[in-house]
């Protein structure tokens, strides 16, 4: 790749296993492309979309993403914790990020629409204002997060420890009360 691309569109091309380094690509778009196993280190995203792509495995390092979306991706076991913290932002509708990492990530205001985030590690990280929408959160790690006015009202299969993350202000719809009790093994009918 180039090391400065703007505002192209990319359709159907497989990356499988590439490097795609040292470049800056500025509001472009990924269409149906395969970039599972990629390695992007040293690469900034602004205001670029994935839509259908699969980015499996793909390895972040030193890499920026601001303002990205993904729609309808494949992310299976993404590690999100090589990506710069400064401006770290983007939005997820109806992924796979099921086994993936945000472990230690500030990702504030994130939205998760329809995604599937079975078993995710989110330990340590801060999502205070995300949103959940529709999201599968089985089995997801939740341990010292910040969970500060996340909503979860239709989340669903989350187990959260109240003792363990810090929840004041986050929203839960009633049906959702048996994933925060859980610990206490009792029933809830």
């Amino acid at each position: 790749m180039d090391k400065l691309i703007d505002n192209q569109t990319f359709s159907n091309i497989d990356y499988t296993g590439t490097d795609i380094s040292e470049a800056v690509l500025d509001s472009c778009v990924f269409i149906s492309c395969n970039f599972s196993k990629c390695y992007f280190p040293d690469i900034d995203l602004t205001d670029c979309r994935f839509e259908n792509c699969d980015l499996s495995l793909v390895k972040f390092s030193n890499t920026g993403l601001r303002d990205v979306s993904f729609i309808g991706c494949k992310m299976v076991g993404v590690d999100f914790t090589g990506c710069k913290d400064s401006f770290l932002s983007f939005r997820f509708e109806k992924c796979s990020l099921d086994f993936s990492s945000f472990q230690k990530k500030k990702i504030k205001k994130t939205t998760f629409s329809e995604c599937s985030l079975k078993e995710a590690d989110l330990t340590e990280a801060d999502l205070s204002g995300v949103l959940f929408l529709k999201c599968d959160l089985a089995r997801a790690v939740f341990i010292n997060t910040t969970l500060e006015r996340a909503d979860f009202r239709s989340a669903f299969n989350y187990s959260i420890n109240p003792e363990k993350n810090k929840i004041t202000g986050a929203i839960f719809s009633s049906d959702g009360l048996k994933g925060l009790l859980e610990k206490y093994r009792i029933v809830i009918e």
